[in-house]
Formats: C-alpha cells, sequence, structure tokens
C-alpha cells in the first residue's frame, strides 16, 4: 500500500476540522445564507469548505438551472424562480425519474426544488442533497470531501445482499434520509411489491383442479429460482427438503423439471405477471418463497405473487413478516419446524387434508383480511404500485427531501438573522434499523458444519465483515476532510491492520 494511514491524511484549515457525518448536515450556515440571492456575486469569496482543490469551472451550474421546466407535481404557492431554489442531485443518475431532460423543477407540498443528474451541481452552494442508489453506492467511489451544506440521501429497495456496507452502523450512518424497505426508514418502501388489499383477494384456482394436477404427477410444491448462491443460502435447505416431500423445480437452481412451452421458459416471460405464466404456476398447492437475503420487512413477489394467485408460501426472509399477513394464517414458515423433514410432513399432511389446507386462504373471503395494521399501511401509503392515478416511490422520496430541505434552509437562516438566538437545526442521521440486516447464516445446518472451501461461506460472510470495513474506511476519510478518492485503500490497510493486532 503506497502513501501514509489515516492518521497522516492532509488536513485543511482550521475551520474546516468540523465537517464530520453529524456536522454534514446541519453545518455550513454562511453558505446557506445566500441561498436565496441567486449565484455568488464576483466579490464572494465563499468558497466551499475542503474545495480549495476544485476547478471552478465545475462549480458554477449551467443555464439549466435557471431555465428548467416545470415538473407537475402536487403543487405549492412557491414563488421561487428556479434561480433561488435547492438543488437535489442524483448522484446514481440512472435512477433519475424525469425524461428526456437532465433537470426538472419539481413543486413539492412545502415547496419546490430543482433536481438534477447532471454532476456538474455536486459543489455548487444551492446543491442541498445528493441521492444514491444503495446498489450502486460504493465507499471508494464516494464523492470527497463531503460538504457542510449538503445531506447524504440513500434509496435502497433492492436485497440487502446488493450492498451489505448499508447493514453496519458505519455504512448506514453516512446518510441522513433514507428510503428502504425496513418499516423504520424514513419513507419505508416496505410493500413495494404488494398493489393493494384487491391484490391478495384474487381468486384461487379450485382445490379439484389443484388435486387433479397432482394427479397427473405433478409435485405439491414448486420451486422456481434462477437466481443460485445467494446469502440465504436458500437451495441448501431446499435440497435437503427434496429428500422428503416432492418439489418441482423449474429454475436453474436444483432443476428438476421443464417447463411445458418454449414460451414459460423465456426468462422475460417468468419475471412478469404474464397470464400463461400465473395461470401454470397457480396450479401448485405450496410455493417455496424464500428471499435471497434475510432481513426484517424485506419481502419481495416471492411473497406477495402466490398469495395473489392463491397458493401457500412456505416463507423464509423476513423475520416479522407476521407483521404484514392478511390473517393469523395465510402462509407456512420454515423456521416454525425444527427440520426440513418436519416441514415435509406438515406440507404432506395438508396436501392430503384439503379443508386444512383450504383455512390458509381464508382470506381472500368477504372481510377476510383482519391485519388492520396491513391495512391501514397501505391506506397511508402516499405512492402507488402499478397504479399511474399516484406519484411512484422515486418522485415521493424527491419530494419527501425537497420538503425537509427547504426546512432546513429556513431554520439556518432563521439561526442566522437572530444572531445564534434561534439554535441552529439538529442533524438528522439515519440509524442502525433503517436498514440493519444480520449476518448470513447457512441455509441448512450451521457455518461450523460446512467444509472450508464451501463457496457460499467464502463469497456472502466475507463480503459481509469486508462491507464493515468499508464502511469504518470512508467514515474516517470524511472525519480527515479527505479529497482524494484513492486514499481509501490506504485506510482500508489501516484497519486491516488494526484487526490484526487486536486478534
Amino acid at each position: 500500500m503506497g502513501g501514509g494511514g489515516p492518521g497522516r491524511a492532509a488536513r485543511r484549515g482550521p475551520a474546516c476540522l468540523w465537517v464530520t457525518l453529524a456536522l454534514a448536515w446541519g453545518a455550513g450556515s454562511r453558505a446557506a445564507a445566500g441561498d436565496g440571492d441567486g449565484e455568488p456575486g464576483p466579490g464572494d469569496a465563499g468558497t466551499p469548505c475542503g474545495a480549495e482543490g476544485w476547478a471552478r469551472a465545475a462549480v458554477p451550474p449551467g443555464p439549466a438551472f435557471v431555465a428548467a421546466a416545470s415538473y407537475r407535481g402536487p403543487g405549492n404557492n412557491d414563488t421561487r424562480s428556479n434561480k433561488a431554489l435547492p438543488i437535489l442531485l442524483w448522484w446514481s443518475g440512472s435512477l433519475f425519474p424525469h425524461f428526456p431532460g437532465d433537470t426538472e423543477r419539481i413543486d413539492c407540498p412545502r415547496g419546490s426544488c430543482l433536481v438534477t443528474r447532471s454532476r456538474r451541481a455536486a459543489r455548487h452552494r444551492r446543491t442541498k442533497a445528493l441521492i444514491f442508489y444503495g446498489t450502486d453506492f460504493r465507499a471508494y467511489e464516494a464523492p470527497l470531501p463531503r460538504l457542510p451544506h449538503q445531506t447524504w440521501a440513500l434509496f435502497h429497495e433492492e436485497s440487502p445482499m446488493n450492498n451489505y456496507l448499508l447493514s453496519h452502523p458505519p455504512g448506514i450512518r453516512l446518510f441522513n434520509y433514507t428510503a428502504t424497505f425496513r418499516r423504520e426508514s424514513d419513507y419505508p418502501l416496505t410493500l413495494q411489491w404488494l398493489p393493494g388489499a384487491g391484490y391478495l383477494r384474487g381468486p384461487a384456482l379450485p382445490l379439484a383442479e389443484k388435486d387433479a394436477w397432482r394427479r397427473r404427477g405433478y409435485g405439491p410444491v414448486l420451486y422456481m429460482q434462477s437466481h443460485c448462491d445467494v446469502p440465504s443460502d436458500r437451495d441448501r435447505y431446499v435440497r435437503e427438503l427434496m429428500k422428503y416431500i416432492q418439489v418441482d423445480s423449474y429454475g436453474k437452481c436444483l432443476h428438476n423439471r421443464e417447463l411445458p412451452s418454449e414460451r414459460l421458459r423465456d426468462t422475460s416471460t417468468a419475471t412478469t405477471e404474464d397470464p400463461e405464466f400465473m395461470a401454470f404456476i397457480a396450479r401448485y398447492k405450496f410455493h417455496l418463497a424464500l428471499e435471497n437475503a434475510i432481513c426484517n420487512d424485506y419481502m419481495t413477489e416471492k411473497l406477495w405473487r402466490p398469495m395473489h394467485l392463491g397458493a401457500v408460501p412456505v416463507y423464509r426472509g423476513s423475520p416479522a413478516v407476521r407483521d404484514w399477513m392478511p390473517n393469523n394464517l395465510s402462509i407456512i414458515l420454515i423456521d416454525d419446524f425444527d427440520s426440513p423433514q418436519e416441514l415435509a410432513k406438515y406440507l404432506d399432511f395438508l396436501d392430503k387434508n384439503g379443508e386444512e389446507y383450504m383455512k390458509y386462504l381464508e382470506y381472500k373471503n368477504l372481510d377476510g383480511i383482519k391485519n388492520q395494521f396491513l391495512l391501514e399501511s397501505l391506506e397511508r401509503r402516499e405512492w402507488g404500485v402499478n397504479d399511474m392515478t399516484l406519484p411512484n416511490y422515486l418522485n415521493g422520496f424527491e419530494c419527501f427531501i425537497c420538503d425537509r430541505e427547504n426546512a432546513r434552509v429556513r431554520a439556518e437562516q432563521e439561526h442566522k438573522k437572530s444572531r445564534g438566538k434561534t439554535p441552529a437545526p439538529s442533524p438528522h442521521i439515519a440509524h442502525f434499523q433503517h436498514m440493519g440486516c444480520p449476518m448470513p447464516t447457512p441455509g441448512f445446518g450451521s457455518v461450523e458444519d460446512l467444509p472450508g472451501e464451501d463457496s457460499w461461506k467464502e463469497m456472502w460472510l466475507q463480503d459481509y465483515w469486508q462491507s464493515l470495513d468499508q464502511g469504518e474506511a470512508l467514515t474516517a476519510m470524511i472525519r480527515h476532510n479527505e479529497s482524494h478518492q484513492g486514499r481509501f485503500w490506504d485506510y482500508m490497510h489501516e484497519i486491516f491492520l488494526k484487526r490484526t493486532r487486536q486478534h
């Protein structure tokens, strides 16, 4: 490793030493004070702390930041021109929810903002928030130095396996606002795969047709996965379950049966709610619904789709899944059974006892959804799923950030105007429960039982713990006001040496 360690990081002047994670939200009152006045004037010496080495041409936003077309949001009474609005930068530009341009005005309930995917605005004083997509966020690519007048926002609706850095405190606490699948996040996306209560009430195939399907030689249990070797290690469990009950597996993982037509074998068909595909899988009594990673509130179409069709999910995923179920008897939890063999016995019992099986579908009856928490959560949700009459959650999260940044700007201006008599706004920082996913564990058995060369153990346990080191390294770089991303690996090396000494 070249270069010095973290203790020898280059530092700015004394005024810049306070660039820490907490102060990155609430500091910078001086920079904020002129936000309503447009661009800095010729005599303005307000270079952002830590930005001394930047090319000046990269600082001012282009003409689009003055002439951006208005976005038809929920609307407000904000009369400011685009030139005076806070700017939100989608650092992960591929998610930018406005086309075809790069910049739009959004008119949110409590104020307006400009949103952009142009990184030319990254260092501007009016750029108040950077929005990152969790799957794309890499500690070694983070924009440095982190500016004290900017917040960082995280949008991450996907699997925790996509970025375990976010499941460790040093990683998630890099962010001020979060939109994740966890109900505790600032803008929860927990029910992103559930269009509404009506989706659960869809009719089930009659039991007689499912029994006829069984008499044709098909198994009672469906497994359809082509993403193998995932953190939940689901294939290891299913492989063991297959020893005790017939499981028809059509995907690439543990494949043992062919779909009846070339069209159904097309991956694009299997990943949509294609009518022919849905009709085929609806014939199975049970669907193995194992998420690719384990985390509270991480629930995907693997859970909701079988319920829509009237199959019973045999589920492993969110440990808190019961909180969201339509009633107390609608899914079968793998972890309620001591072994795959015990689970297989229960599935066989239900397969042979139609009356007991049908109890799992009573939520489809009139007034069958008894869970008021689920119904109220769907009612409160301001964004829609496949519903063009409601905003999507990307636009919703934008407005969430915009409203809070406008409130922060007003609070900072009031603090300055009162000469400190009015308190400065307190920093808002994400906490562990905004993601907080546990270390992966084997799908069956214990880590101690796995051979040393086990590919799952080598891949996912290493990834999980290296992500912790990466979060700590980036946190240290921000505290030291580092501006050179290449020094990330020096910090990682220092952390590695520290852990080695501790052990």
